[in-house]
């Protein structure tokens, strides 16, 4: 099988690394890559062993997988001159533009291909993406196969509805960023408290990573865990009870709601 990308920027040149020389699971020489800044390409040509093409056209009559990763808002006219090609070819699609429903890409396409919607998120850098995707009628289950081997080299992929892809759009592509913002707050206190800024990042780091593990991996809920940590009458307890009196929780909620309101405005 032939795998095309339009577009080469970080979140494609992410899913090449992770299907090649992070995983071993694809060949480099199944894969057809077209960018208009050509150098992006041939960057990951040298690392990855892809095929470098010259237009979006010989990238489509390569691919059997077809993935657009171009900007979304940029995505009508680079489809729109190359559209017959694709219907000729008649390639599983696969969009990884953010903000574009399956509805968007029926009508800039076609009704009749298999077209599958996919949101990564910047963690597919480090082969820890939170992946979400939804489907066409006419995907089949062999097609969702074929789409969660290839997300599943840059971290997990679940199905979802697509009228719950706006919730995604939150807890799995902008909360990295509020566990980033956690992560050096906490380390920034840290450094206040005497510990250099490198030390207390990495040491930062590392606990919300075994957190998470904790969470995903046992069979106990978040509330369960904390009570395991707080001893009565303890240190931890105090922070706890800080963290909620000043308001942690409700600032994570009008977090969620501040970027599912404007996901929804888009």
């Amino acid at each position: 099988m032939k795998y095309g990308f339009i577009g080469a920027g970080n979140m494609a040149g992410a899913i090449i690394k992770g299907m090649t020389v992070g995983t071993g699971s694809f060949n480099g020489s199944d894969i057809y890559v077209y960018d208009l800044h050509r150098p992006a390409a041939e960057k990951l040509a040298q690392t990855c062993g892809i095929n470098v093409c010259r237009s979006t056209d010989e990238v489509i009559e390569e691919a059997d997988v077809l993935i657009l990763a171009v900007k979304p808002n940029v995505m009508a006219d680079a489809l729109t001159p190359v559209r017959k090609t694709i219907l000729k070819k008649s390639p599983l699609v696969i969009s990884i533009a953010a903000g574009k429903s399956l509805e968007f890409l029926e009508n800039l396409l076609s009704p009749e291909l298999s077209i599958i919607r996919v949101m990564p998120n910047i963690n597919a850098k480090v082969g820890c993406a939170t992946s979400a995707f939804c489907a066409t009628a006419s995907v089949t289950d062999e097609n969702k196969e074929t789409v969660k081997a290839l997300f599943s080299t840059v971290g997990s992929i679940t199905e979802l509805p697509e009228k719950l892809f706006g919730i995604h759009g939150v807890i799995g592509g902008a909360a990295p960023a509020f566990a980033y913002l956690y992560i050096d707050a906490l380390a920034r206190a840290a450094v206040k408290a005497g510990m250099p800024k490198k030390q207390a990042l990495e040491l930062t780091a590392q606990t919300v990573l075994g957190s998470a593990k904790m969470v995903l991996e046992s069979d106990e809920h978040p509330w369960e865990l904390i009570d395991q940590v707080c001893s009565p009458g303890g240190t931890t307890i105090e922070g706890v009870c800080a963290l909620e009196a000043n308001g942690f929780e409700a600032a994570l909620c009008k977090a969620f709601d501040a970027v599912y309101d404007k996901d929804k405005r888009l």
